[in-house]
């Protein structure tokens, strides 16, 4: 092991010691843990207590697993790089324990929570656990001081009990005065566990707690990893804990950012980066920097996102400009691009609407490699309703183009790359040569490929024949995502047909050129009956495209249905509508 990483196992009496001063840094995730975790290593604990000996000092050890810490040897200051919801539920589970017994041994345990000033030693109080700026107050509060909230709740649910009434009856953050809503996800967490403590513990006679507090902090082990470096720590961290933490490239970021910026705005600036971050959801967060990677270097990865922002995009440089500029604005055109909880793009009423479409069609091409340029024009044309809806038609129809042609992610990232300048220098969009707008080579070869066997071509044939069907509709037809996964293709002339098909499709090469094409394909809202596909054509608009069965909700679907017959004749001519409007559709 390298001289400056150093592994040491610790009793949970010297953890929470002197020795430490544990920080939460501001990248990690809020705390976790629910009722479920906590209550499983508390069943651990008491088990292995029960297990033992009656002499604690002989009884069987229970190992808590390792914790990863930033430390130098010379001072008792620690980032927690992992180990956070242990030592988090520990010091829940310690200030409960804190409430229970009596007042003169209470201040022994305080003293695990809390480290006392001592004049001669030069020590002010300090907790010995420091959570996360949004949290650590809250934390402070109603644990690590809590004492007196967490003793008269336990006399106000034992007078409960006498009045018969149920022990859960009064909650905890009630009690306290907490209104639920405003309170965090990793503060409700806080409060829940905390209560769960007291509900399975405030039974103990006094005798048991003394014996499971002694086991606790003296037969419950530590493994402490240090290191002073981050690089090195968190490697540590990575071969240590495959299921643990796993940091993002955000996580890490908001450490570098939050850090450069005046302490006096922290706590701002915190909220802010916070506040998206719970808006987005963790894994569309981490996208997002995908995205600004994309926008400000506009070339593929050529390094993990971490390095390339640290090397080339340097946010901590100006870490308020990008936090205001950069990740306010595309996080604010992020929500309405993919309608994160609902937000939606509010302009004028009728390009709104058109707008808002786009968004929802845009969201079902199968990459995300436009999202880059459709985060930049938003956040710069948003007043401008005119122009976003000019040029978010532009973009669904390029990004459908590359998806028809399956162009490969080289050439999507340089197509975008391209067009990504553009914005940024504000150059007509509009104009034959523009990166926008398909050339006349692109045309035709989607033109050939919408005209061959698209029910093949997985990844394209539903996309198409809802945005045709939307174009044979008196209106734009919105399909959740939802409902996206359950809508199938079907063939009207079978693929394998029976008998009662041959009188008008008699030669099997020219029904092989008929089947697969947009022209014998319609759309159901539910799954198929396969035991029907190969029935005649009577028989199966009964059973597929009947009103009876509630299935007919596409246009596309309704053409078939008011056919008397299928025959060739009427695949040609509607292969022919469905191309000429598919043309007009995408300007082809």
């Amino acid at each position: 092991m390298p001289a400056n990483i150093h592994a040491t196992e610790k009793p949970l009496f010297k953890i929470f010691s002197n020795d430490f001063i544990f920080s939460i840094p501001a990248y990690q995730r809020p705390y976790a843990w629910t009722e479920e975790e906590a209550g499983e290593l508390l069943s651990d604990l008491l088990s292995f207590l029960e297990d033992s000996s009656n002499s604690i000092p002989e009884s069987n050890p229970y190992f808590l697993g390792s914790i990863v810490l930033i430390k130098n040897e010379s001072t008792p200051e620690a980032d927690v790089i992992d180990g956070q919801q242990r030592l988090t539920t520990l010091t829940i589970l310690l200030a409960v324990l804190r409430s229970l017994v009596s007042p003169e041994r209470a201040s022994q345990i305080t003293e695990f929570i809390c480290q006392p000033a001592h004049s001669f030693l030069g020590l002010d109080n300090c907790y010995r656990l420091k959570l996360r700026l949004k949290d650590n107050e809250f934390f402070r509060n109603y644990i690590q001081d809590g004492e007196r909230f967490f003793r008269e709740y336990i006399q106000n649910k034992k007078k409960g009990e006498i009045e018969n009434k149920r022990k859960d009856e009064v909650d905890l953050g009630a009690f306290f005065g907490l209104n639920p809503s405003l309170l965090t996800d990793s503060q409700k967490n806080i409060q829940t566990n905390a209560k769960y403590f007291i509900n399975k513990l405030q039974d103990f006679s006094e005798q048991k707690l003394d014996q499971f507090i002694k086991y606790l902090m003296t037969r419950c082990f530590l493994v402490v990893v240090s290191s002073p470096d981050f690089g090195s720590a968190y490697r540590i961290f990575s071969v240590l804990n495959s299921r643990g933490l796993n940091l993002s490239t955000p996580d890490i970021l908001k450490s570098d950012i939050i850090g450069a910026i005046d302490s006096s705005l922290q706590g701002r600036y915190t909220k802010i980066w916070e506040d998206e971050e719970e808006a987005l959801s963790r894994e569309t967060f981490k996208d997002l920097f995908s995205h600004i990677r994309m926008i400000s270097l506009k070339v593929k990865p050529r390094k993990d996102t971490l390095k390339e922002f640290r090397n080339k995009i340097k946010p901590e440089k100006t870490p308020q400009e990008f936090i205001d500029n950069t990740l306010k604005p595309y996080c604010d055109s992020l929500k309405i691009i993919k309608k994160i909880n609902g937000k939606i793009y509010e302009g004028d009423d009728q390009n709104s609407k058109i707008i808002n479409s786009l968004f929802l069609w845009l969201n079902k091409i199968d990459n995300f490699d436009w999202i880059p340029p459709a985060i930049l024009y938003l956040s710069l044309n948003y007043h401008n309703t005119e122009k976003l809806k000019r040029f978010f038609s532009d973009l669904e129809r390029l990004a459908a183009g590359l998806m028809i042609l399956r162009a490969d992610i080289n050439d999507r990232i340089n197509r975008y790359a391209k067009l990504l300048v553009a914005i940024q220098e504000s150059t007509d969009l509009f104009t034959l040569d523009s990166p926008l707008q398909l050339s006349s080579d692109e045309k035709k070869r989607i033109i050939k490929t919408l005209d061959e066997d698209l029910y093949l071509m997985k990844r394209i044939r539903l996309y198409v024949l809802l945005r045709l069907d939307s174009a044979l509709s008196a209106h734009d037809i919105q399909i959740p995502n939802d409902a996206f996964a359950i809508i199938t293709v079907e063939h009207v002339l079978p693929q394998n047909p029976s008998d009662s098909w041959l009188e008008d499709f008699p030669n099997e090469q020219e029904r092989n050129n008929y089947v697969h094409r947009i022209g014998n394909l319609a759309l159901l809202s539910r799954q198929k009956n396969s035991e029907a596909q190969n029935f005649s054509f009577e028989r199966k608009k009964s059973i597929y495209f009947s009103s009876n069965t509630g299935v007919v909700s596409f246009p596309l679907t309704i053409e078939v249905m008011q056919k008397d017959k299928w025959t060739p004749e009427i695949i040609i001519q509607r292969q022919e509508s469905s191309l000429r409007l598919l043309k007009d559709i995408w300007r082809l």
